[in-house]
C-alpha cells in the first residue's frame, strides 16, 4: 500500500471477517481446492497464511476470509469435506489466540526520527532497517492495533506497507 494522501486510511483486513484453520496433507493442489470452496460459495479470501506443520507431512493453513455469515457453516462442512482436509475449524476471540505482523516503510528524516520512534515504541515495534532517510517498522499485533498504526505513521510519507496474514491458536489445551 502506498498512501501519499493527507487523509489516514488503514486496511480493515481483519477486523469483521471470520478465521478459519484448516490441517490439511502437505500435497500439490491442495490449496487450489480449498479456494475454489469460497470462490463457489461468493467467499472472499482476505489474508492467508500456510505453512508446514511439525509433521511435515501436514500444512497448516489458516485464512481469513469475509461474505454471508449465513454460508459459513456450509463452507467449513465442504472443505472438511475435501479428501486433503485434516479439519477446519473457525476460530474467534474468544477461543483463540490471532496474531499478525506489519511492515512499514517511511521518510524519516533525521529531525523527524525521534517523534518516528516514539510510535514504534509505543506499539511495541522494532526498527529492523534504518538509514539517513528511512526506516522500516516492524510491529505485530491484532489487526485494530496494525490499522492504528499506519494510521499514526500517516504523519509521515509511507513508501510502502507488506503485512502478513493472520496466524491463529488455539487458547489452553484445544488443539488448533
Amino acid at each position: 500500500m502506498i498512501t501519499t494522501t493527507d487523509t489516514p486510511v488503514a486496511p480493515n483486513l481483519g477486523g469483521s471477517g471470520h478465521t478459519l484453520s484448516v490441517l490439511v496433507n502437505n500435497d500439490p493442489g491442495v490449496l487450489m481446492r480449498i479456494c475454489q470452496v469460497f470462490s463457489r460459495r461468493g467467499f472472499n479470501i482476505d489474508s492467508l497464511v500456510v505453512s508446514q506443520g511439525r509433521d511435515p507431512q501436514f500444512s497448516r493453513m489458516t485464512i481469513g476470509i469475509s461474505g454471508d455469515p449465513s454460508g459459513l457453516h456450509q463452507i467449513i462442512m465442504q472443505v472438511n469435506k475435501l479428501i486433503d482436509v485434516i479439519h477446519c475449524f473457525e476460530h474467534t476471540s474468544n477461543n483463540s489466540v490471532t496474531k499478525e505482523m506489519i511492515l512499514i516503510k517511511i521518510l524519516c528524516s533525521t529531525d523527524d526520527r525521534s517523534a518516528a520512534l516514539q510510535i514504534t515504541e509505543h506499539f511495541s515495534g522494532k526498527t529492523v532497517d534504518l538509514t539517513p532517510s528511512s526506516m522500516v517498522v516492524m510491529i505485530t499485533g491484532d489487526s485494530p492495533k496494525l490499522d492504528a498504526a499506519v494510521i499514526m505513521f500517516s504523519q509521515y510519507e509511507i513508501i510502502e506497507t507488506v503485512r502478513t496474514g493472520k496466524v491463529v491458536m488455539a487458547r489452553g489445551e484445544q488443539p488448533t
